[in-house]
């Protein structure tokens, strides 16, 4: 093997190792964000710096949560085999990853304003905290949601240097919607976190309860949804966004409720869609 092909091949484990497929869920939100903010297009600088800060932070949330799971994701066959756990990503790797990815989500921060650098290692401290919190508390679910429920919010601080209530609308919508298809797809884990002492929601009130749970928390989030719609000024477009939202996550209660063995497609399709969908309205609105 060439150190190309090596080079190609630590990157193909790492990308496994934070998922990063998932990005999707938080890249869109941030950037519909930023253009309500600048009323439009908000420049190539911004651009760019939003990619670099949420990338980072993600690598690092998910870093942290690998590094710390170790020891959990080894006795679950859901997740034995991630690069974290199965030696093709070492400790030290792992280490180093997070902490450059800190650091640059930082220095990305710097460069955007200074209040996004003044919060900067504020957020890192709550990106970094949902592992410890499903140790102790089943309200790890809303930690996990608040991490990227705070895109939108550093969005609208990018591009205006505060943080206006239409930002918080939009990022505890975030928040609850995340917090709700993290419910749906926890399920996958229920006896697993009852036998080792998981903290999780499904493992405390059972099946039905969280789903019961999961649709309050994805209402919630279409609500909050529709109160960032008129004080952001993205106008009929910003409602169309959150209708077709909101049948999304229908479609997506009915997959689970189905069969829960189509949480995967619940989870990675739906969601994924989602968050595009919603910027690509917004996008058509302002054009």
């Amino acid at each position: 093997m060439s150190k190309y092909d090596k080079i190609l091949e630590k990157f193909d484990q790492f990308s496994e190792l934070v998922m990063f497929q998932h990005t999707v869920f938080s890249l869109p939100f941030i950037f519909i964000s930023m253009l309500a903010a600048a009323h439009g297009w908000f420049g190539w600088k911004l651009f760019f710096l939003g990619i670099v800060a949420t990338v980072t932070a993600r690598n690092f949330a998910m870093g942290v949560n690998r590094y710390l799971d170790m020891d959990i994701d080894i006795l679950n066959p859901r997740t034995k085999n991630r690069p974290s756990v199965d030696g093709r990503v070492s400790e030290k790797q792992m280490k180093i990853f997070i902490v450059s990815n800190a650091l640059l989500f930082i220095i990305t921060a710097f460069f955007i304003n200074t209040l996004s650098f003044v919060l900067s290692i504020p957020i890192l401290a709550i990106l970094g905290a949902y592992t410890y919190f499903k140790r102790f508390s089943a309200v790890a679910h809303l930690v996990l949601g608040l991490s990227l429920g705070l895109a939108p919010v550093a969005g609208a601080i990018a591009v205006l240097g505060t943080i206006p209530l239409w930002s918080i609308y939009l990022g505890v919508g975030v928040m609850f919607w995340v917090a709700g298809f993290d419910l749906l797809y926890s399920l996958q884990d229920i006896e697993f976190d009852k036998a080792h002492g998981l903290h999780s929601i499904p493992s405390k009130l059972g099946s039905k309860k969280t789903m019961l749970l999961a649709r309050v928390s994805h209402t919630l989030a279409i609500i909050f949804w529709g109160l960032f719609v008129a004080p952001s000024g993205v106008g009929s477009f910003g409602t169309l966004a959150v209708i077709v939202s909101t049948m999304l996550l229908i479609y997506e209660h009915y997959l689970v409720s189905e069969d829960f063995t189509k949480i995967d497609k619940a989870f990675f399709t739906v969601n994924g869609y989602l968050g595009f969908v919603f910027l690509l309205i917004i996008v058509a609105g302002m054009l």
